[in-house]
């Protein structure tokens, strides 16, 4: 099984945290879902190096990374996925959405209303039990 090894940031704007839906695609596992954004670490990058340039790609933006939050290993049915998520913070709801198809600023309380991709289920999930 192939196995993909990513970064996600978890941003938030004060008590709001950015999430984004994915477009449509033949993989209806992850068609249409909501997303932390991030992509693929490249070879060379640290995961910090790897996020900053796929937030800067996806979204036209730079954030402050905190920390490490949770680091996610799900297995879908045509590969396994490895994300690591971090708390970042930005200083402005400024953004350009380049690959997703809607944004949504929600509160932690808001995000379980989403339709999200499983592999981002733990990280809502380890956000809400924290409140």
């Amino acid at each position: 099984m192939k196995k993909i090894e990513v970064v996600a940031g978890i941003i938030f704007f004060q008590d709001q945290i950015l999430c984004v839906q994915r477009p449509k695609n033949k993989r209806a596992y992850i068609s249409e879902k909501f997303e932390f954004p991030g992509g693929k670490i490249e070879k060379g990058e640290t995961k910090k190096e790897a996020l900053q340039r796929e937030l800067l790609e996806e979204l036209n933006i730079s954030v402050s990374i905190k920390s490490l939050y949770l680091t996610v290993v799900h297995e879908y049915p045509d590969f396994e996925l490895t994300m690591h998520s971090f708390i970042c913070e930005i200083a402005s709801k400024k953004l350009s959405l380049n690959e997703h198809i809607s944004q949504e600023w929600l509160t932690i309380q808001e995000l379980k209303k989403l339709d999200w991709a499983a592999a981002d289920i733990p990280i809502v999930n380890k956000l809400v039990a924290n409140g």
